[in-house]
């Protein structure tokens, strides 16, 4: 059974640095760790800088070795030198507490100027968690952009898949 991460919430971080995990995001992220069973807590990897946005990047261990993997089969070089300082190097493995929550440490939240609230947003295979405002601006960014509201994206993913 594959789930995707889905929906958006802001959660409070308390003054310990500490912020739950959507519940809706927990199921996911249990399926994803390859060592969870029940009565235990998932693992999960949050990246930082990866793709340019101002957000950390949460990936379930299975999705973040299989980007691992991925890398590993590109030659050494450059190219790979720079993905694997982006993707391991930049990277923080993380354990859920039995509340849900995890701890952002105060540098990633510096980082990301995350203080009081932490929005995430569900992206599919990974989820974002961002500064609320950070985040608010973004999204008015795309829909500035060819995703503005009244565009039809299930057309345009239709029109995706016929091409592939």
């Amino acid at each position: 059974m594959e789930l995707r991460f889905r929906g958006e919430s802001v959660n409070r971080v308390d003054a310990k640095g500490r912020v739950s995990v959507p519940a809706s995001f927990r199921r996911v992220l249990e399926l994803g760790d390859p060592d969870w069973t029940e009565n235990t807590n998932p693992s999960f990897v949050l990246i930082y800088g990866l793709d340019g946005n101002n957000c950390l990047n949460g990936y379930t261990r299975r999705e973040a070795d299989r980007l691992g993997a991925d890398i590993a089969r590109l030659p050494y070089g450059d190219q790979r030198r720079r993905m694997e300082r982006r993707l391991m190097t930049q990277s923080v493995f993380v354990t859920l507490d039995d509340n849900g929550r995890f701890v952002l440490s105060q540098t990633l939240r510096d980082q990301f100027a995350i203080a009081d609230e932490a929005k995430f947003a569900g992206m599919n295979e990974k989820f974002e968690i961002w500064n609320p405002a950070a985040y608010e601006a973004d999204q008015a960014a795309l829909d500035a952009g060819d995703d503005a509201p009244g565009i039809n994206l299930l057309a345009a993913l239709n029109s995706l898949r016929q091409e592939q």
